[in-house]
């Protein structure tokens, strides 16, 4: 007995080990420059405003590092104030993931420019694919970070505060505190890039199926 495969998807899959085309792989070569401009920027600033701090305490979240306002000293006031209601001390060393999080930018921006150079359609669904696992895992354990500042409270702290959930976007009134969290140009440039390259992906995915499509048919019965 003969089995019949469905012509279409046959002609899909032999498309996805097509070269990329080259418009494509300059457009990839950007999407690492965006990569590598996060780097310098900050992706997140979280802000507390109060009476008693009348023009605001900011701290700026880089891939790799903190950045205080005012010279770095407002990290040394958020701390004393975070020692008051038993939050957690802000301390570069403790937060890991930004240990992993620029070798994990830097891994995909290597692997963004080898699909660049010698990939095919199947190699940028594979860097479509990881980098939607890079963006749910970090987004997630920043989640993850903001929830347990907030919670896991020291018990014998000067003050009583109930557990609480920092902003994640937004603005949250926190005791006397008015606190913000916002992206900044770091997170812009990676949001670009993640939606940049799901956008080459599809755009690949439609024309080459097109293209595999027409050859296919214009080859006549001999080749379906």
């Amino acid at each position: 007995m003969t089995i019949q495969t469905n012509p279409g998807a046959r002609t899909f899959f032999e498309f996805l080990d097509v070269p990329l085309t080259t418009r494509i792989r300059w457009t990839l070569v950007a999407l690492a420059v965006v990569i590598a401009v996060s780097y310098w920027f900050p992706l997140w600033r979280i802000s507390m405003v109060a009476p008693q701090y009348p023009k605001g305490l900011t701290l700026d979240i880089y891939s790799w590092r903190l950045d205080g306002g005012n010279q770095g000293r407002d990290i040394a006031e958020i701390n004393i104030l975070n020692h008051y209601i038993g939050m957690k001390q802000i301390v570069r060393e403790e937060m890991v993931d930004l240990n992993w999080l620029p070798i994990a930018l830097g891994v995909t921006l290597l692997l963004l420019l080898r699909s660049a150079l010698l990939g095919s359609v199947r190699t940028l669904i594979d860097m479509a694919v990881l980098a939607t696992y890079l963006c749910g895992f970090a987004f997630a354990r920043f989640l993850v970070m903001l929830y347990s500042f907030g919670h896991d409270l020291d018990p014998t702290a000067p003050m009583d505060v109930e557990p609480f959930t920092p902003a994640i976007v937004g603005t949250k009134q926190i005791a006397n505190f008015k606190t913000s969290s916002w992206p900044l140009p770091g997170a812009w440039c990676l949001m670009l890039f993640f939606a940049g390259l799901g956008i080459v992906t599809l755009l690949a995915l439609r024309d080459g199926r097109r293209q595999a499509l027409a050859r296919r048919m214009a080859a006549g019965p001999a080749a379906a």
